[in-house]
């Protein structure tokens, strides 16, 4: 009697504890049933849905689960013990018929955006070793990015690196909505750590028509907004030449938003002598939901970066010794710290059913300190500014139009100071100068669907800019002097058109204008000379594209027609110092094509996925008009560009969560001069990326990895020196290296 009580009352006691719950699982866009999902719980084994897409879970009063399909992003949520709940999975998108893009500040799917725009997703980023963009960003067809020493970028967006011999330039970056590129026409990637961006929208050529002046095209970065549950995290990676990465990382919801913050410290000795990074990034983010109409989110960024560069080598100091240090380079502490802080407000407020309103301010303070060879320079910079967007929806008739209005302003004030470098430390100051510079923009954008298939956009920005380079001290004149230029308003237009053939495929169109004036550092350059005399490039873009999405395959094609009037060019004084100068005009025709394709997707067998995909850019660029120094360079091929490059990769994926990322990427000889006299030898980099991924117990996330970076040990320059004084040219980039890795999340 006492054994059947007892048994009795454990019954009882389970079945409170542990309550039946059928469970449904359907596709949040179509509603079907999703047969094969995994849901890992801490009660229940892992279970998974049947073929109607159920499955019954045992649960308490409150649990949390997760829901992984290899056609789906993963989901966790908590279930309340109803009789049935019903899970709604967002699809793993992949269909170009379906990828909504916020490209030209309109979302719309990318089958109907009249442009050529490529997208770096976060799980991309994470093919190779998670210490720079490099990797991720040069498997778009179109993009180059160079690392001349370890965080020391250069990009190049069809050719446009031409007038960038370090830094970014001619490229427009924006973070979370604002400007990170800085009012003088430079941008600072090297601050961010990757675990900063979540997802890229690259807009290849002239984007002015609603991002302002520049020519090589737009970057906008997005960091993590969407905050699902509390989280804690932490990751480690090691490599070669000393490579040490960690990062701790914190989410908290709160109601429909939450806060997050993280730390990153990344530093490496470095593959070549004096070549060591050091960096520390501190994030601090709020995304709030005041009301059912408004959203409110801000962002604090802390970096803390130095990095020593060796500098370029001739032919022969490669040949003898590629990790040596250019001759001068250590003696001297050539290298860049720099210190910065990057603060931002974004504000979203739907004013009635047709019409929102987005603004967004920031402000940044920076304290940068370069010894080089040649010099010392120190500057301290604080800017500030801000972008609001207005859009309408509506309609003339039957007729549906969005119009899309607003401006932005930036204003940078620095104090620039260039010294004499005596081992490494300032000596006597040759030249000082207070620089402000002022942008802005105005910006309007219609948008027509003038059937369901065809939408017409026209579009149009009025650009403002002025540099005011106040010297307070020269050296050699004794005579303080105040400079000033003031571009002409510029009005730059847009005209497109996209055709969605059917749900499958489309065509699109688009004829813009380009205008790009000098950055600071190329008006005012290192030997203290001020070049007012520097116009600002202008070109016209023209360009046709078609895409075509059938399930398992997607592909993306453009070819395009780039003139470019007044090009800027670098060339060298005798002392090695790089000027700048006009260069007549230049004739840029390309093509580009991504494909990728899945020919293996089964969420039941042991491998689970196989994805492929190819991209290719044809860069036929060259000098149509362009004498200088009484050389006449025209029709040689436009300096730093690679007429051929193409990237392959192969992602498996397995069941027992483990994944296996192969990349290769063929890039052609390019010329190291104008004269077509120098040229780097093509070759083929080859990486893989070997790791396990796994969610346990609903409440913890897993990942360890390994890989490998140059294969085949490949000789080659990641980032050359263009027209290099002393026939300097080669930045040698490392040989075959090894790294790994591990993660941990755990979700509360």
């Amino acid at each position: 009697m006492r054994k059947l009580y007892f048994t009795t009352l454990l019954t009882l006691c389970l079945l409170t504890a542990y309550a039946q719950t059928n469970v449904k699982v359907i596709d949040m866009r179509s509603g079907e049933a999703i047969p094969g999902v995994v849901v890992y719980g801490s009660i229940n084994k892992n279970a998974i849905t049947d073929q109607n897409g159920f499955v019954q879970l045992n649960l308490s009063k409150s649990n949390k689960f997760t829901f992984s399909h290899i056609s789906y992003q993963s989901l966790t949520k908590e279930l309340t013990g109803s009789d049935i709940e019903v899970v709604r999975l967002i699809p793993e998108v992949s269909d170009l018929s379906t990828v909504t893009v916020s490209a030209y500040d309109t979302e719309r799917p990318l089958m109907l955006q009249a442009g050529a725009i490529s997208r770096v997703k976060e799980n991309e980023l994470y093919r190779f070793n998670e210490t720079s963009i490099v990797n991720a960003f040069n498997t778009k067809a179109g993009v180059r990015v160079e690392e001349r020493a370890p965080a020391s970028y250069r990009i190049s967006i069809r050719g446009s690196s031409l007038r960038s011999p370090f830094g970014v330039r001619n490229v427009k970056v924006y973070w979370n909505g604002v400007p990170f590129t800085s009012p003088d026409g430079t941008t600072p990637l090297n601050l961010l750590d990757l675990s900063n961006i979540q997802n890229t929208e690259i807009i290849k050529g002239p984007a002015g028509s609603i991002f302002g002046a520049g020519n090589g095209g737009v970057i906008n970065l997005e960091s993590r907004t969407e905050i699902s549950n509390n989280n804690l995290s932490s990751e480690l990676n090691v490599g070669d030449f000393g490579l040490l990465r960690y990062r701790f990382g914190i989410e908290q919801k709160i109601g429909d938003g939450g806060i997050s913050a993280s730390y990153v410290h990344q530093k490496a000795d470095g593959y070549r002598d004096h070549s060591a990074v050091d960096r520390k990034v501190f994030q601090l983010a709020a995304h709030l939901k005041p009301s059912e109409r408004q959203e409110l989110s801000t962002q604090i960024l802390y970096t803390d970066l130095f990095y020593e560069i060796p500098g370029a080598l001739t032919t022969d100091q490669l040949e003898e010794n590629p990790r040596q240090a250019r001759p001068g380079s250590k003696d001297q502490n050539s290298s860049i710290s720099q210190k910065s802080l990057y603060g931002l407000l974004s504000h979203k407020y739907q004013l009635t059913d047709r019409v929102d309103n987005q603004t967004s301010v920031f402000v940044s303070t920076t304290a940068f300190e370069n010894p080089f060879i040649l010099d010392y320079k120190s500057e301290t910079a604080f800017s500030y500014g801000g972008r609001t967007k207005f859009t309408r929806n509506d309609q003339i008739g039957n007729v549906p139009i969005r119009i899309i209005a607003g401006g932005e302003y930036q204003y940078g004030k620095t104090l620039a100071q260039n010294f004499g470098n005596r081992n490494g430390q300032a000596d006597t100051v040759r030249f000082s100068d207070d620089l402000v510079t002022t942008q802005a923009f105005l910006f309007q954008q219609l948008e027509v669907e003038l059937t369901s298939k065809l939408l017409l956009t026209l579009a149009a920005s009025q650009n403002f800019s002025r540099y005011d380079i106040n010297r307070t001290i020269d050296a050699s004149a004794l005579a303080p002097t105040d400079n000033s230029r003031k571009f002409d308003p510029i009005i730059i237009p847009r005209i497109a058109l996209a055709y969605r053939i059917n749900d499958a495929s489309g065509i699109h169109g688009s004829i813009s204008s380009g205008f790009s004036p000098p950055s600071i550092d190329e008006v005012r350059t290192n030997e203290g000379s001020i070049n007012l005399a520097l116009e600002a490039e202008r070109g016209v873009n023209y360009e046709l594209g078609y895409r075509i999405s059938h399930g398992i395959f997607n592909i993306d094609l453009v070819g395009f027609y780039f003139k470019l009037d007044e090009t800027i060019t670098t060339f060298t004084n005798d002392q090695g110092v790089v000027l700048f100068g006009n260069a007549g005009n230049t004739n840029q025709r390309g093509i580009e094509a991504q494909i990728d394709y899945a020919p293996w997707r089964n969420q039941q067998s042991t491998i689970q996925e196989l994805r492929i995909s190819h991209a290719y850019t044809g860069q036929f660029f060259e000098f149509a008009d362009f004498v200088s120094g009484g050389n006449d360079f025209s029709g040689n091929q436009l300096t730093g560009v690679s007429p051929h490059t193409l990237v392959n990769q192969v992602d498996i994926r397995s069941n027992l969560g483990i994944y296996l990322n192969f990349t290769h990427q063929y890039v052609d000889n390019l010329p190291l001069n104008d004269a077509n006299t120098v040229f780097q030898d093509a070759y083929n980099l080859v990486g893989s990326r070997l790791g396990w991924r796994q969610s346990v117990a609903s409440s913890w996330d897993l990942e360890a990895y390994v890989g490998v970076d140059n294969l085949l040990d490949e000789y080659y320059s990641l980032g050359n020196d263009l027209n290099a004084f002393a026939n300097r040219y080669y930045q040698p980039a490392p040989g075959r290296n090894y790294y790994g890795g591990v993660k941990v999340g755990y979700r509360f």
